[in-house]
């Protein structure tokens, strides 16, 4: 199946890989490396003649094998094109969705169905679920232009099962399934087609009248029952209707099916998912490679076994993380509250009206937006979850100016709610928050975010939203709502980060046009206006109004009355202050310089201690030539990535200083960073629509214009260094695992985790009171509540430490775990601090020479705890 040229290319692309330094892997696995270089080159040259799974048959691997050699073929980061990346991204996604919903799909044939019940040859329940997984993947490549949505996909696979399940013998069916189809048939057979009456009438009025089962299926995996409603009538039976695939007996005809299925899988040339039926082995999902299990940190005790947290299936998290958010906005209003309008009021210019009718604006756009980019048949469901950020933006807005009026002392604030911008970004970063909650990607299984058509930065072009001004509302959103989750924190922040390393450096950014204004404006030519020093520490005080108003307030100046930007009218000019001694600074300006400065110092820290951890004496050195080129170089940076400019900054100073590191050791280095992609060096802006290798730019471009300063690190007297910057922890960041405190002994503070359904009466990590929101773990059965009040005692007691050290003489051994649940709403917001912080800390570790007296405990009182828990 695969063209002349096809083989010609690759076959040179395979001597090429053989004849590389390090290309041990490619000669050993010879076979597998003729299979990758056809794919390749196939792609490149738009000449795929075979099926992703044909592949993989004729070289004997599985997918996430395949994945993994890929990358390691690319020795010298210049094998795989930037569209064979984006090709394999597209299979990954689609292939983690799969195996997901495929697991969820074995579930049910426990759960519904008897496994060896048989009717005929024609009707058993194995043939039921080859039936009805073969139809859902028909009806998923049909009806879903975004197939790696997994929430959508599994709403769908819930509307086949619940039309199988009606159209299946109750003989064939476990309880509560049995009972519900049983009472259908009862009331009218479901499966007794009239004359008369079109398919689709008769399919909808099934759902209308007989919602028993798809209520049971819904309330099993805690899913929004309107939602799944909503997909039935709007995509799934006009599926039915459009494919005719339904017999006379209702049940769809399976040639039928896979004839059309089979066409569907030749057209997209991927994966044929018909073969998880049969298990078979090129689908079989690598554990290791594909399924990473969270790891508590390593213990210091060899002997002592690893503790491993099984994680939440990807369809488990995923339906907590919305039902959730749906707890939290079932009672928030669709418009403004009453506390709202009375903000709007207050305003010297009303901004009810044309909030109003802004918000009904986006309404239509997103529903059109959402339609196009997922199928139209969805278009109710995007309007469904637009209405949720619409809640969340009256929500957040409220919290937000409730800071303000208790930070300023006043209540007009009409130039900031006449703002069309700040309230743009506000409703599109409520949406995003929605969206991301319900495109929570197969493949998270630590729940940051994965790359989808619906992802971030999808809402700006749907709000037309520059990246700057959106970054302005982000922190001060997640002050405003303590009740985001922790995933949804970790996202908004990497949605700052992708803005202070990219988006804002955008052609066409209002960046530039604030840099250039301050330039202008201090009469400067050296630097634009950056925080005065990056090596003091950052406070997070700034507000969304600060950033928004800038330049017209200054955070630092608090106002005892009346607020002048607050009072004034939205006609108001920025610069109108009364006799102003000297144009002040742009706030967001210099808080955004700042950040990025962070978050450029920390990505150079980690490539560094990966790098040159032998050569110390010159992270400050390449620091400096970092930072000089985002200050006095900008421009360098537009249409480019930070890191780029991190990379070359690194490469120069090694360069001049006689320190051999080459590019491809830096780029192999960058690659096994977190959040980082590969067209990142791959394809770097050289001039005006001419991209090419971040080689070819630092020679062409960076080498170029900073050759000068370059060579002045060669020299005796090198320029003035930068300080180091004070690198604080995140204002709203949650760690991703058990985290050490330090001098503990084995003692770990980790976040509230909340692994049970809603439907279960468990609470939520956000509904609980202020007492149950720090909850102790302790590694073993504790048994009576007396120990935890003995803990308590010891940990308010001021003279035990003294004492403990004067009974025990020698170092007693740790308790074998002590984790501390607690979430961190303090740190997450920035405005609380442990005033004792160290002090807890030491009593936290004077705990752990307790362990022979707490076992002793837990021996004397097992008895009583058994009989407790039976009574």
């Amino acid at each position: 199946k695969v063209p002349e040229g096809v083989r010609e290319r690759a076959w040179q692309t395979f001597e090429g890989l053989s004849a590389l330094d390090g290309a041990l892997a490619c000669n050993k696995k010879k076979k597998e490396t003729w299979g990758v270089c056809i794919f390749i080159v196939a792609i490149d040259l738009d000449e795929v003649t075979f099926t992703f799974t044909e592949l993989l048959k004729s070289i004997s691997v599985n997918v996430c094998t395949f994945f993994q050699f890929l990358k390691e073929v690319d020795v010298n980061m210049d094998t795989v094109s930037t569209k064979v990346d984006s090709t394999v991204s597209r299979l990954k996604k689609k292939y983690d969705v799969l195996v997901a919903l495929y697991h969820k799909f074995e579930s049910y044939q426990c759960k519904v169905f008897l496994s060896l019940y048989r009717i005929s040859a024609e009707l058993s329940s194995v043939l039921v679920l080859k039936n009805y997984w073969i139809t859902f993947l028909l009806a998923k490549g049909k009806v879903l232009q975004v197939e790696d949505d997994l929430v959508i996909s599994f709403q769908l696979l819930l509307c086949v099962l619940d039309y199988f399940i009606k159209l299946s013998p109750p003989a064939m069916l476990k309880e509560p399934y049995k009972s519900a189809v049983t009472a259908v048939t009862v009331n009218g057979s479901a499966r007794t087609p009239r004359r008369g009456q079109n398919r689709s009438t008769r399919t909808s009025k099934q759902l209308d009248t007989n919602t028993k089962i798809i209520e049971i299926l819904c309330k099993e995996h805690d899913c929004n029952l309107d939602e799944v409603k909503n997909v039935y009538l709007t995509s799934f039976v006009p599926f039915l209707n459009s494919a005719g695939i339904v017999a006379s007996n209702g049940l769809p005809e399976v040639e039928v099916i896979l004839k059309q299925y089979e066409e569907l899988y030749l057209k997209n040339k991927d994966i044929d998912a018909r073969l998880f039926l049969n298990h078979d082995e090129t689908l079989q999902p690598d554990v290791i490679a594909c399924s990473p299990l969270e790891r508590t940190p390593l213990k210091t005790s060899p002997d002592e076994e690893m503790t491993l947290i099984l994680p939440q299936t990807p369809v488990r998290a995923a339906m907590n993380n919305i039902q959730q958010l749906i707890m939290i906005l079932n009672s928030a209003p669709d418009k403004p509250s009453d506390t709202l309008i009375t903000y709007f009021n207050n305003c010297t210019v009303n901004p009810h009206d044309s909030i109003l009718k802004r918000v009904e604006s986006f309404d239509h756009i997103f529903k059109r937006k959402f339609a196009e980019a997922v199928g139209q048949g969805w278009a109710e469901i995007g309007s469904q979850r637009y209405k949720l950020g619409v809640r969340l933006y009256y929500r957040v807005m409220e919290s937000m100016l409730k800071s303000e009026e208790e930070r300023l002392s006043v209540q007009n604030f009409s130039t900031l709610l006449n703002d069309n911008i700040f309230h743009t970004s506000l409703l599109a970063c409520a949406v995003e928050v929605v969206m991301a909650t319900y495109g929570r990607n197969a493949s998270q299984s630590d729940g940051t975010s994965a790359e989808t058509e619906l992802s971030f930065p999808w809402i700006l072009n749907v709000f037309d939203l520059k990246a700057f001004d959106f970054y302005k509302v982000i922190e001060s959103f997640i002050r405003a709502e303590p009740s985001l989750t922790r995933e949804m924190i970790k996202h908004l922040e990497r949605c700052e980060h992708r803005i202070m390393e990219s988006l804002a450096w955008q052609s066409g950014s209002p960046l530039f046009d604030l840099i250039k204004q301050s330039k202008e404006r201090e009469g400067q030519t050296d630097q634009p206006e950056t925080p005065s020093a990056p090596s003091t520490p950052f406070q997070h005080n700034h507000t969304a109004a600060d950033l928004y108003l800038s330049p017209v307030r200054s955070p630092k100046k608090k106002a005892s009355g009346p607020s002048p930007s607050a009072n004034s009218t939205p006609n108001a000019q920025p610069t109108a202050s009364p006799q102003p001694q000297k144009p002040q600074k742009s706030t967001s300006l210099s808080v955004f310089y700042k950040k990025v400065f962070l978050l450029a110092y920390r990505r150079l820290h980690i490539l560094f201690l990966q790098l040159l951890s032998e050569h110390p004496d010159l992270e400050s050195l390449i620091w400096t030539l970092f930072q000089h080129t985002l200050q006095n170089e900008y421009e360098l940076m537009r249409d480019r990535h930070l890191d780029q400019i991190m990379m070359c900054s690194m490469y120069g100073i090694c360069k001049v200083k006689n320190v051999d590191l080459r590019f491809k050791i830096i780029v192999s280095a960058y690659k096994e960073l977190c959040n980082t992609n590969q067209e990142t060096f791959k394809r770097v802006l050289i001039r005006e629509e001419q991209y090419d290798s971040i080689i070819v730019f630092y020679n062409l471009v960076f080498m170029q214009k900073l050759k000068t300063n370059i060579l002045q690190y060669a020299s005796n007297r090198p320029p003035t260094l930068s300080p180091i910057p004070h690198v604080p922890r995140s204002p709203y960041q949650f760690s991703n695992s058990p985290r050490r405190v330090p001098a503990g002994n084995n003692i770990y503070i980790s976040p509230l985790k909340s692994p049970y359904k809603f439907s279960d009466g468990f609470q939520s990590p956000t509904k609980m009171t202020p007492r149950s929101r720090i909850l102790v773990s302790i590694g073993e059965s504790f048994g009576s509540s007396e120990k935890f009040q003995k803990i308590n005692q010891m940990l308010c007691n001021s003279d035990c430490q003294l004492k403990r050290s004067a009974e025990v003489s020698a170092a007693p051994k740790p308790l074998k775990r002590l984790r501390f649940d607690i979430e961190g709403q303090d740190e997450a917001d920035g405005s609380k601090h442990l005033p004792q912080e160290s002090k807890f800390q030491q009593k936290l570790a004077e705990m752990t020479s307790t362990r022979t007296r707490m076992q002793k405990q837990k021996l004397n009182d097992g008895n009583d705890t058994s009989a407790s828990e039976e009574k």
